[in-house]
């Protein structure tokens, strides 16, 4: 067999599951690092008298970092490989955590987060493509989204660091955590993820690719050949080229929908849980919750989607039931039981269907492309994110309340929900169809 249809074909390997797995750790550090700020913001807060409106631009600064940082680094993932672009993610990470804590105005948090959101930006593209490149294409759903929930594990981690750490040693005490868990992963980083053999693949390098494919005890099976079938050059134009745009322009609006409702409730949660009432370990217990579901719901909804000829219907079709979960949540933020229980039925729903749509996006592009495609969807992403905490600050600062604030995040779950289920009409099933012609024009001309 070659390269491809080897992966393809063959029982995934301990040598994949552990690759896959090291990419779960390097998105636990994204998810920890990610939403650290959220943790910590009712302190900051409180200690620097800061208005709702400035909050929300200190919650946009990461993130815009992440935009950044993911259409750059997905585009060097691309050109010059995805395990060295991942290691110099990493180490920004690191440096931009421990600096951090030495902020002593809103300016020099604002650009602390900034340089961290362009490591954690960078890093997600390359540690989701190398983990969709060492899966199968039939179980690519199932292990991306598997992979993916180190993501929300790491927040659910983040917050229940952070509840004990905070009332111990201060807000500055989770940013040296974050820092602390991005150098102890990069020497795992650097030594057990090799690169990409599908990258390698379209390089042409059968040197570095045959170490990999003994390692995933394959070697006797493989004829030499990488088979590397769609191969070209990368860049951001070529993702709306070949008639890609549709399948593009739409998961861009779903990535930015999703990660706009997504930020609103991370970061807005905590906030409208301590003006209620609720105390700060309350706040952040929420929020864990909220991720605990995502993490429930995308393991769940992978394996539906592998399993269905209709993997739209099943993730447009959550993120619209999740809606409803998301509005509720401005009703029940006086009790801590009622955010808890709210807030990890919406996870299930909506943030599961938005982890999911990772492997969607993934499965969307080649693997010249790959890397980049991610890294813009994620970028859209981003933007989505920075509006959103900026949009609910505006909101409460000319006085809207909580009920409002979670409607209109329900809102853009529901159109994320409709944007998957046009992708699935108008995108994947013409090119499934597509798909199944060509494979039997192919068997027609080789029985010809």
């Amino acid at each position: 067999m070659d390269l491809e249809a080897l992966i393809d074909s063959k029982p995934i390997s301990r040598f994949q599951i552990l690759v896959i797995g090291l990419c779960a750790l390097v998105a636990m550090m994204d998810g920890f690092d990610m939403q650290s700020i959220a943790f910590v913001a009712p302190e900051i807060v409180g200690a620097w008298k800061i208005a709702p409106a400035v909050i929300g631009l200190v919650f946009g600064a990461g993130l815009l970092g992440g935009l950044i940082g993911a259409v750059i680094f997905g585009r060097i993932g691309d050109s010059k490989g995805r395990k060295p672009t991942l290691l110099c993610a990493i180490l920004l990470v690191a440096i931009g955590s421990f600096a951090t804590p030495f902020s002593s105005s809103i300016t020099t948090l604002i650009v602390a987060l900034f340089f961290t959101g362009i490591g954690l930006g960078g890093a997600m593209p390359n540690f989701i493509a190398l983990a969709s490149e060492y899966s199968p294409s039939r179980r690519r759903a199932t292990l991306v989204a598997l992979m993916f929930c180190g993501f929300p594990l790491g927040a659910v981690i983040g917050g229940l660091v952070s509840a004990r750490l905070i009332p111990l040693f201060g807000w500055t005490s989770v940013f040296v955590a974050g820092g602390v868990f991005s150098l102890l992963i990069l020497p795992l980083v650097a030594t057990r993820i090799p690169e990409s053999a599908r990258f390698l693949g379209l390089r042409n390098d059968r040197m570095k690719v045959l170490p990999i494919v003994t390692r995933m005890g394959y070697a006797d099976t493989w004829n030499g050949d990488v088979g590397a079938a769609a191969r070209g050059h990368s860049s951001v134009a070529r993702l709306l080229a070949d008639g890609r745009a549709p399948g593009t322009i739409l998961l861009w609006i779903i990535s930015f929908l999703s990660m706009f409702m997504l930020y609103m409730l991370i970061n807005w949660i905590p906030m409208m849980a301590r003006r209620s009432g609720l105390g700060i370990e309350s706040a952040v217990v929420a929020v864990s919750m909220l991720n605990l579901g995502g993490i429930i719901g995308s393991v769940t909804l992978g394996r539906l989607s592998d399993s269905t000829r209709s993997p739209a219907i099943v993730l447009g079709g959550s993120y619209m039931v999740g809606a409803a979960m998301i509005a509720l949540i401005g009703h029940a933020v006086h009790s801590g039981l009622a955010l808890c229980s709210v807030a990890f039925l919406a996870g299930c729903f909506s943030m599961g269907a938005q982890l999911c749509t990772v492997a969607l996006c993934a499965n969307f592009y080649d693997t010249f492309l790959r890397a980049t495609g991610i890294g813009c969807s994620m970028a859209a992403g981003r933007i989505g994110a920075i509006v959103g905490p900026v949009f609910g600050g505006m909101l409460l600062a000319a006085g809207t309340g909580a009920p409002s604030l979670f409607a209109m995040a329900g809102v853009t779950s529901l159109g994320a929900g409709a944007a998957v289920l046009t992708m699935g009409l108008l995108v994947m099933r013409p090119r499934e169809h597509a798909s199944k012609r060509t494979g039997a024009n192919t068997v027609a001309r080789e029985s010809t």
